[in-house]
């Protein structure tokens, strides 16, 4: 297994974590995800152990909370072999004061973490998305407290924008508060804005890249081709798919490149997936998710090998797309805006 530094830290995380939405199938949402149970979890999480994954990435709404608690149980004898990344911010209650970044609901919903995961810390912290209606301030003086209580190790955002994590910085460099040292970011061959901001965002403030749903929700896996039905078992078709709307044209434009890399590597379509992920500047982990064992196993396989520059380069020639204002002038410019080394 791989390791890289996590952004600005001492942290050494695996180059794959193991992501437990699919725990519990707590509603009709994440059951389209998995419903995977303390027993099945102890299997995959040994699997994921003997191939030296050992960071494992939940957050508190993963179910209401049921997925820490199967995380937690299936974990138990582990914790001082693993890893552990939870989440705050969204909605965990009816209440005014059950959502958001602030003091009074980080502190809570960290305790409830840590009780639900049964353990006395959490390695990787995240503000699972950035809360326009709190202060910064106040949300990272919560979080620095967090660290100094020993609660949290690191801090980490998701979901930012790069004004919204460039202000957090910013902040935390002001006042000598813990910075967040990884963004968790929605990024894959088939959606690729990531690149226009936060990832030169990341480059120069040395914030590393965690890559949530690196398949697109499956659209990447292989199954998903031109003139055949999309797969009903598939979490676009369940309901539990994110990101925009697929213009499938593009999609299968991407997947017929895969095929010829697939081809030429010996590998599935999604394992070439992944291992471009893993060649893209600040890229530091991805979180992959399974439903059984051997998707765990084919996942497991993306890595101890590399696509070539030239096949790195084919893919990116068919996943690109124009980049929206100010980033398409920006790149009339590569001279004053250079653009991220990736080869």
């Amino acid at each position: 297994m791989e390791y890289r530094q996590l952004g600005a830290s001492g942290l050494k995380v695996p180059v794959l974590s193991f992501g437990t939405a699919t725990f519990g199938g707590g509603n009709e949402f994440f059951k389209a995800w998995g419903s995977t149970q303390v027993e099945e979890a102890k299997k995959l999480i040994n699997l994921c152990l003997d191939a030296g994954v050992n960071f494992f990435d939940t957050a508190n709404v993963y179910s209401r909370g049921l997925s820490e608690e199967i995380l937690g149980q299936a974990l138990e004898g582990l914790r001082n072999r693993v890893l552990i990344s939870s989440k705050a911010t969204f909605t965990m209650g009816d209440g005014a004061n059950d959502y958001g970044s602030s003091r009074y609901h980080l502190i809570q919903q960290c305790e409830a973490s840590l009780r639900r995961l049964n353990t006395d810390h959490i390695d990787v912290y995240h503000m699972h998305g950035f809360d326009g209606t709190t202060p910064v301030e106040e949300t990272l003086r919560a979080l620095d407290d967090l660290v100094t209580s020993g609660k949290i190790r690191y801090i980490a955002a998701s979901n930012f924008s790069g004004w919204h994590l460039m202000k957090s910085l910013s902040v935390s460099e002001r006042y000598g508060w813990s910075r967040y040292v990884a963004h968790q970011a929605y990024y894959s061959l088939l959606n690729r804005e990531f690149e226009w901001e936060l990832m030169p965002l990341g480059i120069d403030q040395k914030v590393s890249t965690i890559v949530w749903s690196p398949l697109a929700s499956g659209q990447l896996s292989g199954k998903f081709r031109r003139g055949q039905p999309i797969p009903e078992n598939s979490r676009t078709v369940q309901g539990g798919s994110h990101g925009p709307a697929t213009n499938f044209e593009h999609l299968y434009n991407i997947v017929d490149a895969l095929d010829e890399v697939a081809e030429e590597t010996g590998k599935s379509v999604a394992q070439v997936s992944l291992n471009w992920l893993l060649q893209r500047p600040t890229v530091a982990n991805l979180v992959i998710g399974a439903r059984n064992e051997e998707q765990l196993k084919q996942n497991l396989a993306a890595i101890g090998w590399n696509l070539t520059t030239e096949q790195v380069k084919k893919l990116d020639t068919a996943s690109e797309v124009d980049p929206i204002y100010p980033y398409w002038h920006q790149r009339q410019n590569t001279t004053l805006n250079p653009l991220p080394v990736k080869y």
